[in-house]
């Protein structure tokens, strides 16, 4: 029965790796359809490259700073318990490299490729593990500290904030450094349309994202013993929440209705495992408006160029749900219990502070050294054709 559990708990944790790893897929076409058609290669390019570099340097170095452990030993012992250690990897590999790919969305159209590739080492290899450390692995007491003073522990079951909240504000400081694309903002104060260059891959990558969410968050029990359908049907009532939210706030504009589901499972993402499914669909709808006014203001009126939005989607939304887990998580709101919103606020500020204060460090780093943007006539001409020298559809482009 034992070698039984343990087979069955790793296939669980490996299934779910492998759903958040087509979540990666969701991430490149949700890029691909909200960028211009002159870079949709890059988008395609980076998130895959990306993700490769994260594996590489989460194995190394990342998974040891959040879990004092590592894989250099022989593969026999690696092998113990049929490697459920090795999938337990992998499948946390994936909300590793799901920083990278968010910031990705941010700082699309104009940023160099090799310092974005440097990033994303410094930030899996350290950056985020150091909270992930914290947050889910008790380092520093921390959490001891936070159960001290509020009586609970900072709660975040599927990563609102470890994962979501982090990247989203990482995010911010590249795109403030960065700046907006050329054009993009008229010194008259109009804005110039850059409009998506595909509608149906935007729905794709969002699409595939829902879909696999359900992994990111159920299977985030990590063990069979330990699933439960309440973090399903949570999912589920917060993604619909959301979208409805955003095909109302959004006035039925389809780069809102089909970000909405995403706002609103970064929301639920904290407390899915306690919430009740009518919590759920509130803090669900919540963050879908949130997403929708917040990336209008961002866009229209304080002219911060961030692509996909990711600052709000991610960043806010998620610092939404890591409060939002202290709120309908309460037994008086029909949730489980055994969260507090003070636990929940400190903690979700210590996420926050991190991640803007090591955004600045990372990224003005970089600006400085090696410099993060393209050329203007690199831009002009496109990431695809300046760093991957092919564009997206290259016969058309040659007979045309």
């Amino acid at each position: 029965m034992e070698a039984l559990k343990q087979g069955s708990d790793a296939l669980f944790i490996l299934l779910g790796g492998i759903m958040v790893l087509a979540m990666h897929a969701g991430f490149a076409f949700l890029e691909l359809g909200t960028v211009r058609k002159k870079n949709q290669v890059n988008a395609l390019v980076k998130i895959l490259v990306d993700f490769s570099v994260s594996t590489v340097v989460y194995f190394a170095v990342g998974y040891g700073v959040a879990y004092g452990t590592h894989f250099f030993v022989g593969a026999e012992q690696l092998a113990a318990r049929n490697g459920y250690e090795l999938v337990r990897f992998f499948f946390l590999l994936t909300f590793a490299a799901a920083i990278p790919a968010i910031i990705s969305g941010g700082i699309a159209e104009r940023a160099r490729f090799y310092p974005q590739l440097i990033a994303t080492a410094v930030i899996v290899g350290f950056v985020y593990p150091f909270f992930e450390g914290i947050a889910w692995n008790q380092h520093f007491g921390v959490q001891a500290l936070i159960k001290s003073l509020t009586g609970t522990e900072f709660h975040d079951f599927a990563g609102s904030v470890v994962v979501h909240a982090l990247g989203g504000w990482l995010a911010l400081p590249a795109v403030l450094l960065l700046g907006a694309r050329s054009n993009r903002y008229r010194k008259d104060g109009a804005m110039s349309a850059h409009p998506p260059s595909s509608i149906p891959f935007l729905a794709l990558g969002a699409w595939i994202l829902v879909v696999g969410w359900f992994g990111f968050n159920v299977m985030s029990a990590q063990t069979l013993d330990k699933i439960s359908g309440l973090v399903a049907v949570n999912s589920l009532m917060a993604m619909v929440g959301g979208t409805l939210a955003a095909l109302a706030f959004g006035k039925n504009d389809p780069g809102f209705v089909h970000n909405g589901p995403l706002a609103g499972l970064v929301a639920v993402c904290a407390g899915s495992d306690i919430m009740h499914p009518l919590g759920a669909l509130v803090v669900g709808g919540v963050a879908g408006a949130v997403f929708v006014v917040m990336f209008t203001l961002t866009q229209n009126k304080w002219k911060i160029d961030d692509v996909l939005g990711v600052w709000p989607l991610h960043g806010l939304c998620g610092t939404w749900g890591g409060l939002a887990a202290g709120i309908f998580g309460s037994k008086a709101l029909g949730g489980l219990g055994g969260v507090s919103f003070g636990a929940q606020l400190i903690g979700t500020l210590m996420g926050v502070t991190w991640a803007v204060l090591m955004g600045f460090v990372v990224y003005g780093a970089l600006k400085m050294t090696m410099g993060l943007r393209l050329t203007q006539e690199e831009e002009f001409e496109g990431a695809d054709r300046s760093i991957h020298r092919i564009g997206a559809t290259p016969e058309h482009e040659v007979n045309w």
